[in-house]
């Protein structure tokens, strides 16, 4: 039981920890990342409520129409949706939130939160290599959606007047990116398990990314204080409150 366990939860900090060390100039504090831990934990359990009652709405779906139903609104639609009201009620008016890659680091500890929840579940059932394969494809694609998510959390947060676009964006991309990858899964079509690889591949650069450009325009990088850029003070400045 406790190798499994430790099997289960060991990728969720094994990239908790990856991703909090990334943010490289103004960490955020261990209680809150736990707070979000925990959130991703609890909106499992009316996730659960809510699968179930969209898998009954689908019930006349069958064939690639069912693997769709359950990929896109079953698991991505209430899985994304309660991730994300998850990390606005975390963060959206919290002090903390003071920077773009704040955003990518709740959207990925709010994630992770709920991927070791459901994979604790799923290796007891079946097993180390459950376990083994759910560490290298599973918990990873559920940080990538959430990296996703809180780039455009982030972006929504400083760009006032694109706002409601970026917010639209943290929801749709994780929603797309996760329908995606069930899908794939679920399907069972030769050519889409082909690429399954390729995407995760895709998703993993996609999101180092995105961590890389919001880490080099932080407000806090030390160049910006001591004065060797004070061009990217200005622009950081600009951006905040532009579009």
């Amino acid at each position: 039981m406790s190798g499994l366990l430790i099997l289960a939860l060991a990728p969720v900090f094994i990239i908790a920890f990856y991703v909090y060390f990334r943010d490289k100039y103004e960490k955020e504090p261990w209680p809150n990342l736990l707070l979000a831990l925990l959130v991703g934990v609890l909106v499992a359990f009316p996730v659960l409520f809510v699968e179930q009652f969209l898998g009954f709405l689908g019930g006349w779906t069958t064939g690639i129409f069912e693997a769709a139903w359950q990929s896109f609104i079953v698991a991505s639609l209430s899985e994304e949706g309660f991730k994300m009201l998850a990390v606005f009620f975390l963060i959206w008016k919290s002090k903390e939130f003071n920077e773009k890659f704040d955003g990518i680091i709740y959207g990925c500890f709010v994630s992770l939160g709920f991927a070791g929840i459901e994979n604790v579940v799923y290796v007891l059932q079946k097993g180390y290599t459950t376990g083994l394969a759910r560490a290298l494809t599973a918990v990873p694609a559920h940080a990538f959606f959430g990296i996703s998510m809180g780039y455009f959390v982030g972006l929504a947060k400083f760009y006032p007047k694109k706002q409601k676009k970026f917010i639209r964006y943290a929801f749709l991309l994780p929603f797309c990116l996760h329908g995606f990858y069930d899908f794939i899964l679920m399907s069972r079509i030769n050519i889409l398990l082909l690429i399954f690889i390729p995407f995760m591949i895709y998703m993993g650069i996609s999101g180092l990314k995105k961590m890389k450009e919001l880490n080099d325009s932080s407000y806090y990088r030390n160049d910006l204080h001591i004065g060797i850029d004070f061009k990217k003070v200005k622009d950081y400045k600009s951006d905040s409150t532009e579009n």
